[in-house]
């Protein structure tokens, strides 16, 4: 079953909601929320502002994504008890994914009892469907890249009645994530500027939600891999802009085919958007690992690589950047980290 199909003001609207942000932080698995924050001073010195860090690499799954996946299945069980299955099987979702967000999705699945099915790339990272298979779900290769397993997913729900998961349209997904943003908030100074990756744009359009709403005085900025341009192409261009292809490292964040409603959502709350190279990527990737000891992978590292690209305009000033995941093969750890 699609998303399309269904009563989409019961699961939540296009627009995201503050206070359904507020019911998260008291719906999700404590094993994901108020992840470690801290000021580095080392990263600070290094770049010649405050930097906040926030990094969401420490739980079961190794990123943010279980913050969303978990409140959307909360919602999912509360409004739709029975209402899609599989035979005898009860609720089946189905979803495509680079690794983290269907590990999250298979986490929660798991614990409330719900059957995964996750289709990704034939050229996924290994270490990302060996945890989803861990977590219980059935994963399906399909396709070169995640837009390709993303019609792999939609035909796969049109034919068995599962219910599609679509990681960036679901409001509630997104709501959960805001959850970081609620946290970030709860720091003891005012916050100059929130540095985000942006991919499928739940966690953007999540924080930047609450923080329009609790500090309107913060700056928003996503940033997108150069390779990966789509979303910030079609923002700055308020249409829809696909490229063929995706040229980056950054799986987690290589969107070829940007949702509309995801775009809609960060309408007004978000400031910017910017594009940084794989290179910088991994110079951050690289600064992560020598002054913080954490491992965190391309996607997870973009927001940082965005505030070294504004470092001379963020100058003397507070920036917060979510670490968003640490899901890296043991050939990437020794190819990127040595």
């Amino acid at each position: 079953m699609d998303i399309d199909t269904v009563d989409s003001g019961r699961l939540g609207s296009s627009r995201i909601s503050v206070a359904r942000i507020e019911e998260a932080a008291n719906l999700i698995d404590p094993v994901f929320l108020y992840s470690p924050q801290f000021v580095s001073e080392s990263l600070s010195e290094v770049l010649g502002l405050q930097l906040l860090c926030k990094v969401e690499s420490l739980n079961p799954i190794r990123s943010f994504k279980g913050r969303g996946t978990w409140y959307f299945v909360e919602r999912f069980l509360a409004d739709w008890q029975g209402g899609i299955g599989i035979g005898d099987g009860g609720p089946h979702l189905v979803c495509a994914s680079a690794g983290n967000f269907g590990q999250g999705l298979a986490y929660a699945g798991r614990a409330h009892g719900i059957e995964i099915t996750v289709f990704a790339a034939e050229n996924a990272n290994p270490l990302k469907i060996e945890m989803m298979q861990r977590f219980g779900a059935r994963v399906e290769l399909e396709g070169q890249d995640f837009d390709e397993a993303k019609v792999a997913a939609q035909e796969f729900a049109t034919r068995s009645g599962a219910f599609y998961v679509e990681d960036g349209r679901l409001p509630a997904i997104a709501e959960g994530a805001g959850t970081i943003g609620l946290e970030l908030t709860r720091w003891r100074e005012p916050i100059d500027r929130v540095v985000v990756p942006l991919g499928n744009g739940a966690l953007l359009a999540g924080i930047a939600h609450w923080f329009k709403t609790h500090s309107s005085e913060t700056q928003i900025i996503g940033v997108c891999a150069e390779g990966a341009p789509a979303m910030a192409e079609s923002w700055r261009g308020d249409r829809i802009i696909e490229t063929e292809t995706v040229e980056t490292i950054a799986d987690g964040i290589a969107v070829r085919v940007p949702i509309p409603e995801a775009l809609e959502d960060l309408e007004g709350v978000v400031d910017d958007i910017i594009l940084v190279s794989d290179e910088l990527i991994l110079d951050a990737m690289r600064l992560l690992h020598r002054e913080l000891g954490v491992v965190i992978e391309p996607a997870g590292a973009a927001g940082l690589a965005g505030v070294m690209a504004g470092r001379a305009e963020f100058a003397g000033e507070l920036v917060a950047v979510p670490l968003c995941g640490g899901n890296l093969t043991a050939k990437q750890l020794e190819e990127w980290l040595g």
